[in-house]
Protein backbone atom coordinates (compact mmCIF):
# COMPACT_ATOMS: atom_id res chain seq x y z
CA UNK A 1 0.00 0.00 0.00
CA UNK A 2 1.19 3.08 -0.89
CA UNK A 3 0.18 6.60 0.95
CA UNK A 4 1.54 10.16 -0.28
CA UNK A 5 1.11 13.10 1.65
CA UNK A 6 2.25 16.63 1.86
CA UNK A 7 0.27 18.44 -0.47
CA UNK A 8 -1.37 21.74 -0.30
CA UNK A 9 -1.60 25.12 -1.60
CA UNK A 10 1.15 27.13 -1.88
CA UNK A 11 2.37 30.43 -3.92
CA UNK A 12 4.43 30.50 -7.10
CA UNK A 13 7.91 30.19 -5.99
CA UNK A 14 6.94 28.25 -3.02
CA UNK A 15 8.21 24.69 -2.01
CA UNK A 16 6.93 21.68 -0.81
CA UNK A 17 7.88 18.08 -0.32
CA UNK A 18 5.87 15.19 -1.08
CA UNK A 19 6.35 11.74 0.90
CA UNK A 20 5.05 8.19 -0.43
CA UNK A 21 4.84 6.04 2.70
CA UNK A 22 4.98 2.17 1.82
CA UNK A 23 3.81 -0.88 3.85
CA UNK A 24 5.08 -4.05 3.16
CA UNK A 25 8.97 -5.57 3.47
CA UNK A 26 10.99 -5.53 0.88
CA UNK A 27 10.58 -1.57 -0.55
CA UNK A 28 13.64 -1.66 -1.57
CA UNK A 29 13.05 -3.85 -4.28
CA UNK A 30 10.91 -1.36 -5.91
CA UNK A 31 11.39 1.28 -8.23
CA UNK A 32 9.26 4.55 -6.85
CA UNK A 33 7.76 7.15 -9.24
CA UNK A 34 5.42 10.12 -9.09
CA UNK A 35 2.98 11.37 -11.58
CA UNK A 36 0.87 13.60 -11.80
CA UNK A 37 -2.96 14.51 -13.59
CA UNK A 38 -4.56 18.02 -13.58
CA UNK A 39 -7.79 18.70 -14.46
CA UNK A 40 -8.84 18.09 -17.79
CA UNK A 41 -5.27 16.37 -19.07
CA UNK A 42 -4.02 13.21 -19.07
CA UNK A 43 -1.44 11.66 -16.44
CA UNK A 44 1.58 12.41 -16.63
CA UNK A 45 5.02 11.13 -15.86
CA UNK A 46 7.04 13.51 -13.36
CA UNK A 47 10.33 11.74 -11.58
CA UNK A 48 11.71 8.12 -11.09
CA UNK A 49 14.39 6.11 -8.58
CA UNK A 50 15.26 2.95 -9.40
CA UNK A 51 14.83 -0.14 -7.04
CA UNK A 52 17.75 -0.22 -4.48
CA UNK A 53 19.30 -3.56 -5.24
CA UNK A 54 20.64 -3.86 -9.18
CA UNK A 55 23.47 -1.50 -11.02
CA UNK A 56 21.25 1.23 -11.56
CA UNK A 57 20.52 1.63 -7.91
CA UNK A 58 20.52 5.56 -7.20
CA UNK A 59 19.39 6.24 -10.59
CA UNK A 60 16.89 9.04 -11.59
CA UNK A 61 14.90 10.04 -13.96
CA UNK A 62 12.80 13.85 -14.70
CA UNK A 63 10.40 14.75 -16.89
CA UNK A 64 11.79 18.16 -18.70
CA UNK A 65 9.26 20.07 -17.10
CA UNK A 66 10.55 19.41 -13.49
CA UNK A 67 14.12 19.23 -14.68
CA UNK A 68 16.29 21.41 -12.36
CA UNK A 69 13.20 22.12 -9.56
CA UNK A 70 12.24 19.05 -8.70
CA UNK A 71 14.40 15.88 -6.60
CA UNK A 72 13.09 12.29 -6.22
CA UNK A 73 14.67 10.33 -3.00
CA UNK A 74 13.95 7.11 -1.19
CA UNK A 75 14.63 5.77 2.63
CA UNK A 76 14.72 2.11 2.45
CA UNK A 77 15.42 2.50 6.24
CA UNK A 78 11.83 4.46 6.33
CA UNK A 79 10.08 2.68 3.59
CA UNK A 80 9.31 6.44 2.24
CA UNK A 81 10.15 8.12 -1.52
CA UNK A 82 10.02 11.79 -1.75
CA UNK A 83 9.62 14.67 -4.03
CA UNK A 84 10.85 18.03 -3.21
CA UNK A 85 9.90 20.81 -5.27
CA UNK A 86 11.08 24.02 -5.51
CA UNK A 87 9.81 26.89 -7.49
CA UNK A 88 6.57 25.87 -7.86
CA UNK A 89 4.60 27.21 -11.12
CA UNK A 90 1.03 27.29 -11.57
CA UNK A 91 1.24 24.74 -14.28
CA UNK A 92 2.40 22.37 -11.35
CA UNK A 93 -1.43 22.21 -9.78
CA UNK A 94 -2.38 18.31 -10.44
CA UNK A 95 -3.23 15.62 -7.76
CA UNK A 96 0.41 13.80 -7.41
CA UNK A 97 0.11 10.01 -7.65
CA UNK A 98 3.21 7.71 -5.85
CA UNK A 99 3.80 5.16 -8.20
CA UNK A 100 5.92 1.30 -7.57
CA UNK A 101 7.16 -1.31 -9.33
CA UNK A 102 9.33 -4.60 -8.49
CA UNK A 103 12.67 -3.85 -9.64
CA UNK A 104 11.92 -0.42 -11.57
CA UNK A 105 14.34 1.19 -13.78
CA UNK A 106 14.20 4.80 -13.05
CA UNK A 107 14.59 5.32 -17.21
CA UNK A 108 12.12 3.06 -17.96
CA UNK A 109 9.14 4.00 -15.35
CA UNK A 110 8.24 6.78 -17.38
CA UNK A 111 6.84 5.23 -20.05
CA UNK A 112 4.95 2.46 -18.34
CA UNK A 113 2.19 2.14 -15.82
CA UNK A 114 3.80 1.05 -12.99
CA UNK A 115 1.87 -2.05 -10.86
CA UNK A 116 1.27 -0.11 -7.75
CA UNK A 117 -0.27 3.04 -7.02
CA UNK A 118 -0.85 5.38 -4.16
CA UNK A 119 -4.49 7.39 -4.03
CA UNK A 120 -3.09 11.34 -4.57
CA UNK A 121 -2.14 13.88 -3.00
CA UNK A 122 -3.39 17.31 -3.96
CA UNK A 123 -0.61 20.00 -4.77
CA UNK A 124 -2.28 23.54 -5.93
CA UNK A 125 -0.19 26.22 -7.13
CA UNK A 126 -1.71 30.19 -6.74
CA UNK A 127 -0.18 32.54 -9.32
Amino acid sequence: QLVESGGKLVQTGGSLRLSCAATGRWFYNYGMAWFRQAPGKNREFVAAISWSGGTMNGTTAYADSVKGRFTISRDDAKNTANLQMDDLKPDDTATYYCAAEAMGNALHMGQSSPHYWGQGTQVTVSS
